[in-house]
This record gives C-alpha cells, sequence and structure tokens, in this order.
C-alpha cells in the first residue's frame, strides 16, 4: 500500500530540530552584531533581485530557508538591535521579549472575547496594573494594548470626539460643527493622520507655537481656544506631548490640563517614547499633571526592550472609548459577557495577537529595578554625549537633552546658515555612508539638526565614544576638503 502523504503540519521533530537551529541562529546573530555593518550597503531593488519571481511548487528544507536569511535578507537589514544604531527612537528586542514572541505565535490566540482566549484577557489586563504602578500613574486610568503610538493616540483621539455626545457614531459628521483638536508645532506626524482618519481634517488640526525649548506655550492656546469659540468652531481636543519626537520637548501638561478642564476639552497625553522614564523618582518633573489627562499614550517596543510591536494605551474615561468602538454581533456573544471585558468592544481592531506575553516576560526577567538602572545608564551616556557636544568649540546643541536623545549641529566659525545646513547634511551623509553609526536628522529653526539616540539594550558607553570619534573624523576630513 502506497504511504500516505503528510498533510498536518511540520512534524514535530522536525519543528524541534528546526527551532534549535533557529534559536541558535538568533542568538549567533545578537552575539555579533558588531561585526556587521549598521547601515545595509545596497541599492533600491537588489534585494528583489535575489528573490525567485514565483512561489515553489513542493515545499523547501528548513535548512534551505535559514540559508536564504543569511544569503538574500541579512545583506537588506537595517540592524536596529545594533548597538551602533542611534537614529529615530532606537527600539530594541531583549532576549525574554524575543522568546515571548515565540509563545505568542505558538499560542496564536485570538483575543476577540474573554472567550476566545481567557488568558490574553486577564494577563493584559493584570501586567498593564503592574505597568501602570511602575509609571506611577493614578489607578483611574484603565489601560489596553494596542500595535504602535499612532493606533493609540486614534483611538485617544475618537474617544475625545464621542465625549462630545454628539451622535457621531450613528449620524457621522454630517450636520455638525467643525471641530478643532490642538497639539503644538513640534507634535508627532500620527495627529495629523488620527485627523485625517477621523474625519476632523488636517484643517480641524490647530497648531500652537512653541518657546525657546519647543513646548507648547499655554497662553497661545488659550487665546486659540478663545478665538475657535468665537468663530463657532467647536473645540474638543487638546494633545500634548512628553518626549516629542524631533527634540524630546515636554509640553507643560499641567498648565495644559487647566486650560481643558476650564474649557471641557479632552486631554490626550502623547509619551510614546519618554513615558517609560515616569519609573525613575529624579525624573518626576517632567510628569507634573499627567495624572489630569484623560487618556495617555506609552510605548513598551521604544525604550522597554520589548520587541516591536507593543503600544500601552490608557485612559480614565473606558465607558467612553467602548461607546465609541463596541458593536457585537451575534457570532461573538457569550454567556460571560456581563462578567467579563471583551478587548474587542475598546477599539478598531478585532483581532489581536497575545502582545502582553512579551511585557510580562522582560518584566518579570529584568524587574523594575533593573529596568531602571538601564534606562538610567542610557539617560547618563546620552548627557555625557551632550557634555561632549558643549565643550567642542565646533559643534552646538540645539535643544535641551531631556531624556536620551541629543540635538546638535557642527558649527564652524565665519560659515552661514545655509552653509551650515549644506555641511551638516554632508556630515550626517558621510556617518551614515560608513555603515559604522546610523543617525537620524531633523530641522530646527531651518537649522539642519543631527540626532543621537541612546536607548538600546546593547548600547555601552564605548559605544558612545566611538560615534563621537567618528562624528569629529568626519567633520574635520569635510572640513579639509574645503
Amino acid at each position: 500500500m502506497e504511504k500516505k502523504k503528510n498533510l498536518c503540519d511540520m512534524p514535530a521533530e522536525e519543528f524541534k530540530d528546526a527551532g534549535f537551529k533557529l534559536i541558535e541562529w538568533s542568538a549567533n546573530y545578537l552575539n555579533n552584531i558588531e561585526k556587521l555593518p549598521v547601515l545595509p550597503d545596497i541599492k533600491p531593488g537588489d534585494i528583489k533581485l535575489k528573490l525567485p519571481t514565483e512561489p515553489p511548487e513542493n515545499g523547501e528544507k528548513f535548512d534551505e530557508i535559514i540559508s536564504d536569511i543569511d544569503k538574500i535578507i541579512l545583506p537588506g537589514i537595517t540592524h536596529w538591535q545594533h548597538p551602533n544604531f542611534m537614529a529615530y527612537f532606537a527600539s530594541t528586542a531583549s532576549g525574554p521579549g524575543i522568546l515571548a514572541d515565540i509563545v505568542s505565535s505558538t499560542f496564536n490566540s485570538n483575543g476577540m472575547v474573554w472567550k476566545s482566549s481567557p488568558a490574553l484577557t486577564e494577563l493584559e489586563q493584570t501586567v498593564l496594573e503592574w505597568y501602570r504602578k511602575i509609571l506611577n500613574l493614578s489607578e483611574e486610568f484603565k489601560g489596553i494594548i494596542y500595535d504602535t503610538a499612532s493606533v493609540s493616540s486614534l483611538h485617544g483621539i475618537a474617544a475625545a470626539r464621542e465625549n462630545l455626545n454628539l451622535n457621531i457614531r450613528n449620524k457621522g459628521m454630517t450636520g455638525i460643527p467643525k471641530l478643532r483638536l490642538y497639539c503644538s508645532e513640534q507634535a508627532h506626524s500620527s495627529i495629523d493622520k488620527a485627523a485625517i482618519t477621523l474625519g476632523i481634517g488636517l484643517e480641524g488640526i490647530k497648531k500652537i507655537p512653541v518657546d525657546s525649548d519647543f513646548q507648547l506655550i499655554p497662553a497661545e492656546l488659550e487665546k486659540a481656544i478663545e478665538d475657535d469659540i468665537k468663530n463657532g468652531i467647536l473645540p474638543f481636543c487638546v494633545v500634548a506631548t512628553i518626549g516629542t519626537t524631533s527634540t524630546t520637548s515636554v509640553d507643560p501638561v499641567d498648565k495644559i490640563a487647566e486650560i481643558c478642564k476650564k474649557y471641557n476639552l479632552w486631554l490626550h497625553v502623547d509619551a510614546a517614547y519618554a513615558g517609560v522614564t515616569a519609573m525613575l523618582p529624579e525624573m518626576k518633573d517632567y510628569f507634573i499633571g499627567i495624572n489630569e489627562a484623560d487618556s495617555i499614550v506609552t510605548n513598551p517596543h521604544k525604550w522597554l526592550f520589548v520587541p516591536i510591536d507593543l503600544s500601552v494605551f490608557y485612559t480614565k474615561k473606558p465607558e467612553v472609548l467602548k461607546r465609541a468602538f463596541s458593536l457585537v454581533p451575534e457570532y461573538l456573544k457569550t454567556n460571560e459577557d456581563s462578567l467579563v471585558d471583551n478587548l474587542m468592544d475598546y477599539g478598531i481592531q478585532l483581532g489581536r495577537r497575545f502582545r502582553a506575553l512579551k511585557l510580562w516576560f522582560v518584566i518579570r526577567y529584568f524587574g523594575v529595578n533593573g529596568l531602571k538602572e538601564r534606562i538610567r545608564e542610557h539617560i547618563r551616556l546620552a548627557k555625557l554625549f551632550a557634555s561632549w557636544i558643549d565643550e567642542h568649540p565646533m559643534f552646538e546643541r540645539l535643544a535641551p537633552t531631556h531624556f536620551s536623545t541629543v540635538c546638535f549641529r557642527a558649527k564652524i566659525d565665519g560659515m552661514n546658515e545655509d552653509s551650515l545646513n549644506n555641511l551638516n547634511e554632508k556630515l550626517i551623509n558621510e556617518i551614515n555612508s560608513t555603515g559604522k553609526l546610523f543617525l537620524t536628522h531633523t530641522k530646527l529653526n531651518n537649522k539642519f539638526t543631527l540626532r543621537l539616540v541612546v536607548s538600546g539594550i546593547r548600547q555601552e558607553e564605548r559605544h558612545v565614544k566611538q560615534a563621537w570619534d567618528l562624528i569629529n573624523k568626519k567633520l574635520h576630513e569635510l572640513i579639509n576638503l574645503k
């Protein structure tokens, strides 16, 4: 009799063998990552040229797949895990977080309703209570996990809109007054995207001027609100930021909260990057007033060593969020609905993966004190780099270093602003072209500004010193060419 073909999954023994090989591959990658260039030296389309245009008709051996990771994928990776990745906000994944992702994929749970995965729902609720306590947030806040800060802020603004009680959920935006959302000129672009998505529109956002430290000016906010009310526009939400993307500036949340209370506006606080530092007593001054917010976002995948993606959204008014999004078709109704929270009721997504496992593993493995020590060290390293900038005659810092991001530029006596901008753009391109360091830039007061971020779990003082040496070397090479 002909042997029946296996039409089920990869056999258990083969899975175990492949798993051992893949874990070994991952461990070797992390252990030897400094031997790799942080930025790949490739051109657009190079990776596609190495990939077959047609899928395989028959299955391939797993060893061949792993081999192609090395031959095809690895050469095209920008290594976010690399200690010389000091661009953007340098999200890094720790060992326990990576392992948690494996468990999450193994379970393959879908946390739509409590019954579809009781452990997913209850662990998420518990670990977010832990996290709330770690960050010293009020017990009034209830948390939920989304994927990114963009989605968290979208939900915060949606809840703010629902809080107006204009029946927008049923009737849409037709026939209601023009709505106004306020944020600083330094607010993240995700706020604009949320306004587009929710029908508020870009014209429905008013960007409030900032002071010399790039912080929203409360008096300008109140003036804008008063002007809109006089013109028949309905103010409904203010977004304040603790740790803006360009400079990590800190809006005066306490003063903004007072204005929001006066005019009955929803206050959403974007602390996606810097929010984790609320666990440090010495950073408490940056978080004055945060417990007056209606909603907050903070991302453990940005600076708490949790693999992308995991964004935490807290709100004091979960019932408003639920009112905005709850929609229960017959096939999702269960006998337990009156006794539990179904996570699908608190957002646009129905399906959700078991993200809470990653935060749970990371907190348990490192402990609160271990996390604090690592974040403190990153802040120390950033301030050390900032001191080198301040002491050097050919560099200047362009924004305060509140957390672990340093904004700076080369400044040569006698050069006008256009020439300085050209010089600094060339400088960052020269630095990044080496593959030894990856920095990104912003523009502050029309000045081309380099950003260096220290928030990776594998970053040590020697990496910051190497970065400083390379920056100096490339600047001198550029000057000598003139």
